[in-house]
């Protein structure tokens, strides 16, 4: 069955969601890996150009930024509250097009770009002042994990009957 193809609603089980829906859920998807992968590149950006070691380096761009991405993750997903804001947000993105044209994508990867150059220039602002952390790395893995919840919320949102009318497609 086509990975767009909706397996929980067996008498429509034929009918595909719309190609808005498929691109913003893309874009969402998207999103994170291009995120995860900045963040990769500055972390070995990092160890080459921090004082202090590898251990050191990776302690204060991995370790301690593991606990903000897990918290900026989870909580969003167990938090009714929070949960609510956020399929919110999801869903007027969706509704305002995001990902779903050519410079909506070029603004999302320009944000995400720009992230990463902030980054670089925190993480060579700390090596002049021989520090061995950046704390821009927490931040950074918190966006990640809000990314994160907002991909895991997409698929939330495919399974509400209101708007789920909305983004399946007619035959």
């Amino acid at each position: 069955m086509a990975p767009y193809v909706c397996p929980t609603a067996p008498y429509n089980r034929l009918m595909a969601f719309t190609p808005a829906w498929r691109n913003f859920k893309r874009m969402q998807d998207l999103t994170v890996a291009a995120a995860t992968l900045i963040y990769a590149a500055a972390v070995l950006d990092a160890v080459r150009r921090l004082p202090g070691g590898a251990s050191t380096v990776l302690r204060w761009s991995l370790l301690f930024p593991a606990a903000y991405l897990g918290f900026s993750l989870v909580i969003p997903l167990i938090v009714p509250t929070a949960r609510r804001w956020l399929a919110k947000y999801v869903w007027m993105s969706f509704r305002a097009g995001f990902g779903q044209s050519p410079g909506s994508v070029v603004i999302g990867v320009a944000l995400l770009l720009g992230a990463g150059l902030f980054i670089h220039e925190e993480v060579g602002r700390a090596a002049k002042a021989g520090l061995a952390g950046a704390d821009v790395f927490s931040a950074y893995a918190a966006g990640i994990g809000i990314l994160g919840a907002q991909a895991v919320l997409v698929r939330t949102l495919e399974r509400v009957p209101d708007l789920r009318a909305q983004i399946l497609e007619r035959p």
